[in-house]
């Protein structure tokens, strides 16, 4: 399903959200197929029916409650199926408007209950999961679209130990049928369909004019463009509707029809929304059917059209015939290029539109199609994937490879593919380049390889003759190729070389294997290759020659296993097989290396083989079981003796391992123990900038730790990072140099040093024209350092305001936490508040609040409060956004801690104004809060407290909180460890207590004791608090002692 929704489905410009699916008659065509296989779904597959999808498909949807049948469990917004899984959880779950559906049983049964609507509901479920196999089957079965055979989907699913694993085969077997089913159907539907051109228009409707007027036997009274303003490509429409392939627009006044408002496109003919009377702009959204031409739409619509037409039709055909022959003479050129531009921006795929355009340019004199295809469709490529077996079971692309199109394309692409290279040879002309090269897509029949390929298998046939002499002589031929060009590897491949390679390092011939090996680790760079070999059962053979005796052949089998290991299962097969302990072992070779006196011996094979074995641990470190497993073998305490060594083709695998491995924690802590920091810091004073860039990622994974940043400082490792800002170049290790100080400056003594460095004024200067990665780091350190006062007056008069609100319109979840941490930051600076408040940023946060992601609304709630405790006239700044209010009241259901509170936070700022407090109270957060304030969270606890303190000044909201059961929770909260929270709970009590059922519940809960404890802090405010409300209970006590004896 996924290749067709890209490829064929027609979808909207996205801009800062989704993208939508057009209004075409394709999509409905591709929606109904969807809804058919759907709804047969549940009586041809009862078995796949009942299978729980791994993520729901969620989408607004636009029924009631009220529509669902029997077998539901129905309440006024919620609907729940009786239908659920093992773990008790409904397969549909409707919270209005949002829907869940698990299965595909019940995605029938609603599509069944949506009737008329069906199409719509269907629509929006497409557009809300726009990957929907990745959600039914799980994100390894993302790659599923793009893989060519049901051998590929078996092989992904069967490596697995999923007990679903067979309902999961079927299922994917039957998604990838209904893919290529709505491939092959839209490319039917398009071949139906008629591009139409500028100049088709013209002529039509220049035409019609002549045929038109006040008498009885014209074809209509009158037909004008609404533009007068005709662009060079022949087009009158905005160039803003041109990308959707819009050309011009008419209105047309028939003699028994009101006026006509008509768009004319290259798709066909259609009516708009019109113009009003008092509006110069027309309404552009499609109102009818779309037709194949402007007289046959007029036809439809007018009776009196219709009939006069018959009558004119000799007259207007012959008009035509003229016409024609005009524009026969005019140049070619000036028609289609320019247009063609116009509108290829309408977000369809280049290969479906070029395929479009193949197909119709037989018909008349329209748009030449543009010949870009041949860099996107590389038949010859194309075939020799599908020629190799174990490519099709792989689907993986080659990383030199030419841009190639996935199998259900490639199928549909053979299936046309005779028609569409005569009809470019027809329409192309004699001199294009286009034309002179096409010849080379047509070389199937003859396979044009170079005479490279043919000599290589030719060598390979020696290899499988058994005679020793003769095979070695052929691998040293072999290995006299360029074995990095794509087609010498595929060479090897192609005539089974690679089992004969794999079975000669299985034998007792060390120069055998030794030559095999020297091949092998030249063509594993290629991912294919790679994947070959694990199917070929290369890895065991390999992990097994790290025994051998022979050192050159322990380093050739680490390096190749450091070439295969790039990919999840060869990762897996190499730890399975006990691979990852023999590579540890190779690290205990160099004992002498670290001597700089004895630097003569990295020459020597021992440390050749430690650096190998260094290397083939880097790729086996990106898996979390193989860094386990490494940690287990003793490999920390060996990569730290590696690292003393000055040799820098040593260091960088080895820092590239302890790179990877630093984000474990217990890592994080071994590392400290074998003093690896101080190693790391004096590396990054190393010239080499790969060394650099992994010492710095390095320090950044193991600065999540406080004594590990301060290890960073005492070494001397901030200054090196701080100057290292100053080289742009490498983004890669920008990015990690970033990180690293973004870590660091978590702790306040290395800021401090990072100021005197100058770091800061690098950092705001690094604000604008950074990639993302690079970006989130420097906010991130920026975030931290302005934490002091120094700092956010120094970031503010560097400029770095500005560039800061300006990434708040960014859609990076962890950019936008990291930005909306810093400008928060600035803004409890009063002279940066009012720059913050004057570019629009408080307006900015609070519309990411609506963000789909937990921390970033988090994020951006935290930011508020200095933003709103510090802004001029606050009040009427949070009055001002429209909503507002009622978005940060219904937070307070979110389920997420930070979330809750972040908004408690926020929340206590906004209700300081009287008028705030009273809008929040209406939208009812009085019951919310007090449904929260059962928590054992302390943080949640201290603002939640806070919150009813200042909610309580507005009304009888004391009196709600305890109706709502809010205050006997409160009590508890006395009882926590953290004094911020006593005293957030004592302002709150003393609030409530001025009630006289909150007093007694406050007594009776033994609120009294705990009090007179906190009368004795050194808290002011806290004692404050505790002396009031045990005044208030005082009160009452002795005001109900009076009334008794009066």
């Amino acid at each position: 399903m996924g290749v067709a929704l890209t490829r064929s489905a027609q979808w909207t410009a996205a801009g800062y959200g989704t993208g939508k699916l057009e209004i075409t008659p394709l999509n409905e065509a591709i929606l109904k197929e969807i809804i058919v296989f759907v709804e047969s779904f549940v009586y041809k597959h009862p078995q796949e029916a009942k299978f729980v999808f791994v993520e729901p498909l969620e989408w607004k949807t636009n029924l009631e409650p009220s529509a669902f049948e029997p077998g539901y469990v129905v309440s006024e917004t919620i609907v729940k199926s009786e239908e659920v899984d093992k773990n008790g959880q409904p397969l549909l779950f409707l919270s209005v408007p949002q829907i869940k559906i698990r299965s595909f049983g019940q995605l029938s049964h609603f599509l069944n209950i949506a009737k008329d609507a069906k199409l719509k509901e269907t629509q929006a479920c497409i557009e809300a999961n726009r990957d929907p196999v990745v959600k039914i089957l799980g994100s390894d079965y993302g790659t599923v679209k793009e893989d060519s055979t049901v051998l590929t989907i078996l092989d992904k699913i069967t490596k697995d130990e999923d007990p679903d694993r067979e309902i999961k085969v079927k299922i994917a077997v039957l998604l990838k049928q209904l893919d290529l089913h709505l491939l092959n159907h839209s490319l039917k539907h398009i071949s139906l369909e008629i591009n139409l051109n500028p100049v088709a228009f013209k002529k039509d409707i220049e035409m019609l004019k002549r045929f038109s007027g006040k008498g009885e036997q014209t074809v209509l009274e009158s037909i004008e463009y609404t533009s007068d303003y005709e662009f060079s490509n022949g087009c009158r429409a905005p160039p803003w509707r041109q990308i959707h392939g819009e050309i011009c627009y008419v209105m047309v006044k028939p003699h028994d029809a009101e006026t006509l408002c008509i768009t004319c496109s290259a798709e066909g003919v259609f009516l708009n929304g019109g113009k009003a009377d008092d509006e110069r702009d027309i309404s552009y959204e499609r109102q009818s059917e779309v037709y194949k031409d402007l007289v046959t739409f007029l036809k439809e619509k007018s009776a009196k059209f219709s009939e006069n037409m018959s009558k004119q039709e000799i007259s207007f055909s012959e008009g035509k015939k003229m016409e024609k022959y005009q524009l026969e003479e005019a140049p070619k050129r000036e028609q289609a290029p320019t247009f063609h531009k116009s509108i290829s921006g309408s977000g369809k795929n280049p290969l479906v539109k070029n395929q479009i355009n193949f197909g119709k340019n037989q018909m008349t004199n329209r748009l030449k199609p543009s010949l870009n295809w041949r860099a996107t469709v590389d038949f010859k490529h194309r075939k020799s994937l599908l020629k190799d077996s174990q490519e099709e079971k792989h689907g993986v692309k080659l990383e030199k490879s030419r841009p190639s199109v996935s199998t259900g394309r490639g199928q549909l692409l053979r299936k046309y593919a005779d028609r569409i290279e005569e009809i470019v040879s027809e329409s192309c002309s004699s001199e294009s380049e286009e034309c002179e090269e096409s010849p080379d897509l047509r070389q199937e029949a003859n396979a044009d390889l170079p005479s490279e390929y043919w000599q290589i298998q030719k060598l390979v046939k020696y290899l499988k003759g058994g005679n020793q002499t003769a095979t070695v002589i052929a691998l040293c031929s072999i290995r006299d190729f360029n074995l990095a060009q794509e087609t010498c590897q595929l060479a090897i491949r192609d005539v089974g070389g690679l089992e004969v390679l794999i079975n000669l390092l299985d034998t007792d011939e060390v120069k055998c294997k030794i030559g095999s090996l020297k091949i092998l680790k030249e063509i594993s760079h290629n991912p294919q290759i790679r994947r070959n070999i694990v199917d070929l059962g290369g890895l065991p053979i390999m992990v097994n020659i790290l025994d051998s005796p022979y050192k050159s052949l322990k380093c050739l089998a680490a390096e190749t296993i450091a070439n295969v290991a790039k990919f999840r299962r060869a990762r897996r097969a190499v730890r399975q097989h006990g691979g990852i302990t023999k590579l540890v072992a190779l690290l205990d070779c160099a004992q002498n290396s670290t001597k700089p006196a004895q630097s003569s011996l990295y020459e020597t094979r021992d440390v050749e083989v430690a650096r190998c074995g260094a290397l083939a641990l880097w790729s086996c470190s990106k898996s979390n079981a193989n860094k386990e497993a490494i940690r287990k073998a003793g490999g920390i305490p060996l990569l730290a003796r590696l690292l003393k060594t000055s040799h820098e083709n040593m260091l960088i695998p080895v820092v590239g391992t302890l790179q990877e491995c630093a984000s474990e924690e217990n890592y994080r802590a071994a590392i400290k123990a074998e003093r690896i920091i101080e190693n790391l810091v004096k590396n990054l004073n190393s010239e080499n900038e790969q060394l650099q860039q992994h010492c710095a990622m390095a320090i950044y994974q193991c600065a999540e730790d406080e004594e590990t940043r301060d290890l960073v400082r005492l070494h001397g490792g901030l200054k090196p990072l701080a100057n290292l800002l100053n080289n742009t170049d490498n983004k890669e290790r920008l990015a990690a140099v970033t990180g690293a100080i973004w870590k660091c400056s978590i702790s306040k003594e290395n800021v401090t040093k990072f100021r005197e460095y100058k770091a800061i004024e690098t950092l705001v200067g690094l604000l604008t024209d950074q990639p993302e990665e690079v970006l989130v780091n420097v906010v991130g350190a920026l975030g931290e350092c302005c934490q002091d006062h120094e700092n956010r007056v120094l970031v503010r008069k560097c400029g770095g305001i500005q560039p800061l609100v300006n990434l708040l319109v960014g859609i990076n979840q962890a950019l936008l936490v990291n930005v909306t941490k810093a400008v928060g930051a600035c803004a409890v600076e009063p002279e940066s508040m009012t720059i913050i408040d004057r570019l629009d940023g408080v307006r900015l946060l609070w519309s990411l609040l609506k963000n789909p992601h937990p921390d970033v609304k988090a994020s951006a709630a935290w930011a508020l409060c200095p933003c709103i405790e510090n802004a001029k006239d606050a009040g009427e700044m949070v009055r001002s956004f429209v909503g507002g209010l009622e978005l940060v009241v219904n937070l307070l259901k979110s389920d997420n801690k930070e979330v809750l509170a972040s908004v408690c936070a926020a929340i206590t700022n906004i209700a300081k104004d009287q008028e705030n407090l009273a809008v929040i109270t209406d939208h009812g957060v009085v019951p919310l809060l007090s449904k929260l304030a059962n928590t054992n969270n302390d943080k949640l606890r201290r603002h939640l407290a806070e919150a009813i303190s200042r909610c309580c000044m507005w009304g009888r909201n004391r009196v709600a909180f305890g109706e709502h059961k809010a205050v006997a929770p409160l009590v508890h909260y006395l009882r926590s460890t953290d004094t911020n929270v006593h005293r957030a709970t004592a302002q709150a009590l003393y609030h409530l207590s001025e009630d006289v059922d909150n007093c007694i519940t406050i007594h009776e809960n033994g609120a009294v004791k705990l009090l007179l404890d906190m009368i004795g802090s050194s808290d002011e405010d806290l004692q404050e608090a505790a002396a009031g409300c045990i005044s208030n209970i005082r009160r009452l006590a002795l005001a109900a002692e009076k009334a008794r004896y009066t």
